[in-house]
């Protein structure tokens, strides 16, 4: 579509607008667009391409479509994640709880790097998720207490960076152990980051940079969240041996950040200011979703009631992974679940449209991206008699906007920056639902 014809289409409406500023942050973060430039030269021998996440065969597919000369390698995805390659193996497998073909797939990766030389190249792609399908426990940990350990941290509040350093332990090809593993090849990492800060060591556990946590954080992460391991998994973090390498042990290899949060809100910051909005980028938020919900909420009160700069009408655009503490029966990710605080925080202020949503099209584990939220949502929703309140307390976010037809269903993106979200506000004459 042109510039000017979709100006147009979204012209007057807010929702479409949001929707519109969703995809240009998808956009930005697509493999085709941030893969190519960043390619490293070709060695004089082989190059394996090695790797993980929910934007991986497509990155896979990017490095085949701009490489000429020897290629091979194996990279996992997430399942329906897949597309399509002819010299790099895709395997797909469990996320967020990893499973069986993750583990075979993990195995067949580090096998693929036995034997390489010093002319080589190692080529290691990395996109959210990568920590889940990365999924080859150590020896002496069996697959289901890695299960029963990951659900349980999903569940317990904790954040990607406490989750991470207890997965950066047990898992084989995490911590830095993939670089390992690639010596004494040259290694060149290509990032797509779906984590706050874009730290290297956190992006999908850090299989190949030095890791600054230890057994001991790890253990003090599971106390800190009242988690009972299973007793293999709690003996193996007791032992030394699961201590992952630290930066000096780390062969010297090369780390690309390729696409992050920032890129996909800059994205989304140009086109509302196409559209006529002032966008305020509030970066990287982190903590619960229902209080990051709570001061978000209060700083559009401040806009709309207080006459804080910037005035109307503007968005407010954030990025970044908030968390959910599991107390009820309901389904629902963290997108939904911020939504559907803020509506409750929010009350009846009029002329304000939100939408939240994760950039790899998967809130949580279930099939939407996230939702989206009117000035007339409250009002619908409780003449239509559902207590939005009780759906919060049952974590129940997916089936509330189920109810309402609110929901935005994308499929698998091929790509991963993290959460997306944007609360556009309106002047109270421009034309907005009420």
């Amino acid at each position: 579509m042109e510039d000017g014809a979709y100006r147009h289409a979204i012209d007057g409406d807010p929702q479409a607008l949001l929707r519109a500023m969703f995809d240009a942050a998808v956009a930005s973060a697509q493999a085709g667009n941030c893969v190519p430039p960043n390619l490293p030269s070709p060695p004089p021998g082989r190059t394996v391409v090695v790797g993980a996440g929910k934007a991986t065969a497509a990155m896979a597919q990017a490095v085949e479509d701009n490489w000429t000369g020897d290629l091979s390698g194996l990279v996992i995805t997430r399942y329906g994640h897949e597309v399509p390659c002819k010299r790099i193996e895709v395997r797909s497998a469990a996320h967020p709880v990893p499973d069986q073909n993750g583990v075979a797939a993990t195995l067949e990766m580090l096998a693929r790097l036995e034997g390489l030389t010093a002319d080589d190249l190692v080529i290691c792609l990395l996109s959210g998720g990568a920590s889940a399908l990365l999924a080859a426990p150590a020896e002496r940990v069996a697959l289901p207490d890695l299960q029963q350990l990951t659900s349980a941290l999903l569940r317990s509040g904790a954040d990607i960076g406490a989750i991470n350093t207890v997965r950066k332990h047990l898992l084989r090809a995490a911590g830095g152990k993939l670089a390992l593993a690639a010596r004494p090849a040259r290694l060149v990492t290509l990032a797509i980051s779906d984590v706050a800060g874009d730290d290297p060591s956190a992006i999908g556990s850090g299989p190949t940079v030095g890791d600054p946590t230890t057994r001991t954080d790890a253990l003090a992460v599971l106390d800190r969240y009242r988690i009972s391991p299973p007793p293999a998994v709690r003996a193996w973090l007791e032992d030394p041996a699961s201590e992952t390498p630290v930066t000096s042990q780390i062969p010297k290899s090369e780390y690309r950040l390729i696409a992050g949060a920032r890129s996909a809100l800059d994205a989304a910051s140009s086109l509302a200011r196409q559209a006529g909005y002032e966008p305020l980028i509030l970066g990287e938020a982190v903590g619960e979703a229902r209080e990051v919900a709570e001061s978000q909420a209060d700083l559009v009160k401040s806009l709309t009631e207080r006459g804080s700069s910037p005035a109307p009408p503007c968005v407010l655009l954030s990025g970044g992974e908030t968390t959910v503490t599991v107390a009820g029966d309901g389904r629902g990710g963290r997108n939904t679940e911020f939504l559907l605080a803020l509506l409750l925080a929010l009350g009846a202020i009029p002329h304000v449209h939100a939408l939240a949503a994760d950039t790899d099209g998967i809130d949580g584990s279930e099939d939407n991206a996230g939702a989206i939220i009117s000035p007339d949502t409250l009002e619908r929703v409780r003449g239509a008699g559902h207590d939005p309140a009780a759906f919060l307390a049952r974590n129940d976010s997916y089936g509330f906007f189920e109810k309402l037809g609110a929901l935005v269903i994308t499929g698998p993106t091929l790509t991963n920056v993290n959460d997306f979200r944007a609360i556009l506000i309106d002047r109270p004459h421009s034309g907005a639902a009420a």
